[in-house]
């Protein structure tokens, strides 16, 4: 079977309009954007990273990086660095994808319809260089009540430090 994402059976998909903002706030400087073109992108990244980030690829379940971290750090944007997720806000969601209830700075993310597959979805892209990151879902825990499903490809992680 062919994963399109972070779809679980009878999962409620989000709706036609934008998730909530979360309130979290953090000292992440946002900067301008970052545009390259698609051979610096492709000079940069793996072919996996490419294909996810750059042309809104995904990853099967349960074989990106991440997916089962559970050390304490910072997700970053495998394409520029901007963080992203913390691992304060990650949870087990059980489809095999990195979920976070929130990012870590509402600018950190962006968000846009995706309607790809005959399906509404809401696409998760970082707010700094526009890579494709996943897709939200409005079945997420308290207290956002979303689910940032996102590519483990899509990231790196940084460990914090003790």
């Amino acid at each position: 079977m062919l994963a399109l994402g972070c779809e679980r059976p009878q999962a409620v998909q989000a709706a036609d309009t934008k998730p909530a903002t979360p309130t979290t706030t953090t000292s992440n400087a946002m900067t301008a954007k970052i545009v390259k073109s698609d051979e610096e992108w492709k000079k940069q990244l793996t072919p996996e990273q490419y294909k996810i980030t750059r042309k809104k690829g995904t990853e099967r379940a349960f074989t990106g990086p991440n997916w089962d971290n559970k050390e304490k750090g910072t997700y970053k944007c495998v394409c520029c660095g901007q963080e992203l997720f913390s691992s304060d806000h990650k949870f087990d969601s059980g489809t095999g994808w990195p979920s976070y209830y929130q990012p870590i700075a509402p600018k950190a993310v962006a968000t846009e319809a995706d309607n790809t597959f005959f399906m509404k979805r809401t696409e998760v892209l970082c707010s700094r260089c526009d890579a494709h990151l996943g897709h939200v879902f409005e079945d997420g825990p308290k207290p956002t009540g979303l689910r940032y499903c996102i590519n483990g490809h899509a990231m790196t992680f940084e460990k914090k430090k003790e």
